[in-house]
């Protein structure tokens, strides 16, 4: 299996001297217990509990005391307890046993030198409803699907990986980048389908992995509704749903279903608590802070556009498609750029974020929002020329920034361009495989701005 960025983040962790027991956060299928498995071989000791094993349940579930659990998980794993060594217990699909969850701030409070990560598949669409984690005892990382740089290492290009990490590709390997990214648009981030690849390269051949894990999502559904019309809703937008990707919705008649807006909506936040997908709502001010109008509809970017690719049955259209712009101005290039930006940060919670211009009978929106230090800046996912971006240039005369992002297929460029009232702001035109590192090309980008 090839390394995932996330092992620098672990390392981070076990590395810090207030550390608390770590919730790995994120959806089915992207790669929770491998990425532990790797991290485990820089421990003396690993210690792997799976709580859907009733004997491995049953050690938390019982009323011991801290200290005879404790000798009870080492005994099961027959390894014997030394001090000495350096240890990493892995509590998996940790949901199947409420006292386990609570036996995390025994870890905090009795035994920090272990170093202790918990997870769970259904994790995620059962807290706040059945579980509750120890307020100030743990803490918590995401993991996404693999980024392009991910992609790049596991097909062996480790080199244009750092390169692009650094956002100093040279200019003459702009195109065979480009090639690569569209690959990677295709065969998406999810672990199993990228491993597939990376082994065979061929695209035909990812087909049966993603029915697979769809098959799996789909099965999945009875445990997150509460009752058989968010059943039947659910099943709905995992077959048809997907088609939506990067676009607008409507709750109500979603798609042509006969569904009420309640009835979508309250399927889609359950879907939405299994990180399967994310309801992304617009911004309508240009300034901070980032407050989306909940009043508003919705963008739907889902967890992988590898999926989206497959179901909506666009593979062979973007691998032979001779329509270039169709295909980086389309949904699929803006929901690929989502998934950099989500997949840029290992931070729980992080939102992506759109803009809508508030006023009556306009159009102007804005693909995503980007908070750099105090800034709000504006991202576009376009082609063509600067002429033709209108709403980046309705936003730009709303704020008082002096640089906004168009993400193309085009190399690195940047225009000066005027404001309504006389001022100027700098466009940078930026290759959408740097889309997952523009913190580190606005480091370098704001730099010049303050010393100008």
């Amino acid at each position: 299996m090839f390394e995932r960025n996330a092992i620098k983040y672990l390392r981070q962790w076990a590395s810090k001297e207030e550390r608390k027991p770590l919730v790995l956060r994120g959806a089915r299928q992207v790669g929770k217990t491998t990425l532990v498995e790797l991290f485990a071989k820089d421990f003396d000791t690993y210690i792997y509990m799976n709580l859907e094993e009733k004997e491995s349940a049953d050690l938390f579930a019982a009323d011991y005391s801290f200290d005879d659990l404790l000798a009870g998980i080492y005994f099961k794993a027959n390894i014997a307890q030394d001090a000495h060594k350096r240890t990493l217990i892995f509590i998996d699909e940790i949901q199947n046993e409420p006292k386990a969850v609570q036996a995390l701030r025994y870890f905090y409070e009795k035994r920090p030198d272990l170093y202790v990560i918990a997870a769970g598949s259904l994790l995620e669409s059962l807290m706040g409803r059945y579980i509750s984690f120890p307020v100030g005892r743990v803490e918590y990382m995401a993991l996404h699907p693999c980024t392009f740089v991910e992609f790049l290492r596991a097909i062996g290009q480790s080199a244009m990986a750092d390169a692009i990490e650094s956002v100093a590709l040279p200019a003459s390997l702009h195109h065979y980048a480009l090639d690569l990214f569209k690959k990677y648009m295709i065969v998406g981030g999810l672990p199993e389908a990228v491993a597939n690849y990376a082994k065979y390269a061929d695209i035909v051949r990812l087909n049966g992995v993603f029915n697979s894990l769809l098959s799996g999502y789909r099965d999945d559904v009875e445990k997150y509704a509460s009752n058989r019309k968010e059943q039947d809703a659910i099943r709905y937008i995992l077959n048809y749903g997907w088609a939506s990707a990067g676009h607008r919705i409507q709750f109500a008649k979603f798609t042509g279903s006969t569904f009420k807006a309640a009835e979508a909506g309250n399927a889609f936040r359950t879907l939405e608590k299994t990180l399967l997908l994310e309801l992304v709502y617009p911004q309508t001010t240009a300034t901070l802070p980032m407050l989306p109008d909940l009043k508003k509809s919705p963008k739907l970017l889902w967890l992988d556009t590898g999926l989206v690719n497959y179901v909506a049955g666009m593979q062979e259209d973007l691998l032979f498609g001779k329509d270039a712009d169709e295909l980086w101005n389309g949904g699929i290039a803006e929901h690929i750029v989502g998934q950099e930006l989500l997949g840029a940060s290992v931070a729980f919670g992080e939102k992506r974020m759109f803009w809508v211009r508030d006023a009556k009978n306009s159009q102007a929106e804005i693909d995503f929002l980007i908070s750099y230090k105090s800034h709000l800046l504006p991202i576009e996912v376009k082609t063509g020329s600067n002429a033709k971006l209108r709403s980046l240039h309705l936003f730009m005369s709303e704020t008082k920034e002096n640089v906004a992002l168009r993400l193309w297929n085009g190399p690195m460029t940047s225009d000066v361009i005027a404001k309504p009232n006389g001022d100027t702001f700098t466009l940078y035109n930026i290759p959408l495989y740097y889309a997952g590192h523009l913190h580190a090309l606005l480091d370098n980008v704001m730099a010049g701005v303050r010393s100008v």
